[in-house]
């Protein structure tokens, strides 16, 4: 990755969400990068946050994309273990590995790793999984 590449993906916020359209914040720094793509992307970065990649890149700033989605504080996710049925989904949707459990048992959130990007929740068959109060993930 180019130094330039590297400075852009350190003011994204890493969610690993794919808002931006990318799989990922670094896919989108490097885009970014390369002139492929603009500062405005970026929903959990929010107004703030294409101001200093402007900045970065010496571009005009311009207020993110609200049709990309909603600026928001990020929330980890928590599963309702008594609800969950161990189909692994929420798993493989998890960008960071955030999720544990196996086959068949129960799941939880590592809730320091989560980035609250919520790609767990639409996976969940049986709508266990909830977005919480940034206060439960440093408890």
């Amino acid at each position: 990755m180019t130094a330039l590449a590297e400075r852009l993906d350190q003011l994204l916020p890493q969610t690993q969400c794919g808002q931006c359209g990318f799989d990922g914040c670094r896919p989108y720094a490097e885009a970014m990068a390369r002139g492929e793509a603009g500062v405005d992307r970026c929903p959990p970065g929010g107004d703030a946050g294409a101001r200093a990649l402007a900045k970065a890149l010496g571009v005009a700033p311009r207020p993110y994309d609200r049709t990309r989605g909603d600026h928001k504080p990020i929330r980890p996710a928590r599963i309702i273990e008594a609800d969950c049925i161990g189909c692994t989904k929420c798993i493989q949707a998890c960008p960071v590995d955030a999720i544990v459990g196996g086959p068949k048992h129960m799941h939880t959130v590592l809730a320091g790793l989560c980035t609250g990007c919520e790609l767990c929740v639409p996976a969940c068959p049986v709508d266990c999984i909830v977005m919480v109060d940034d206060t439960w993930s440093r408890q």
